[in-house]
């Protein structure tokens, strides 16, 4: 149950975090980069302070944060099998210290004339 007290940075954020799953279901790429952008905005204007009563729906939104990033690292799994069994790709998805994949990627001839 979302707290009683209305802030509009709040709510910004809960607008984001709804519009980022719903364009993770759609499956729809534009939609999902516009959503991220206004969450990081509304990360930012957050971070100026977060005061007690905001607190509760803060951590609300947090698990609503998680629950979208396991369905997208639930989409980014099915996408990676898919070329897979393609035989498009052949990678190790991680990132490393700096925050770069270490992906190898291997195609392969899909015919030899």
């Amino acid at each position: 149950m979302m707290n009683a007290v209305a802030n509009p940075d709040l709510d910004r954020l809960a607008q984001a975090l709804a519009d980022e799953r719903q364009a993770l279901l759609d499956n729809d790429i534009n939609a999902l980069m516009r959503s991220t952008q206004e969450k990081i905005a509304a990360l930012k204007m957050l971070e100026s302070g977060i005061t007690e009563d905001r607190e509760g729906r803060l951590a609300e939104l947090v698990e609503i944060n998680r629950a979208n990033g396991a369905l997208l690292a639930r989409r980014r799994r099915e996408v990676n099998w898919a070329l897979r069994h393609l035989g498009r790709t052949e990678s190790t998805s991680a990132y490393d210290a700096r925050g770069q994949t270490s992906q190898s990627h291997f195609t392969r001839e899909w015919a030899v004339a």
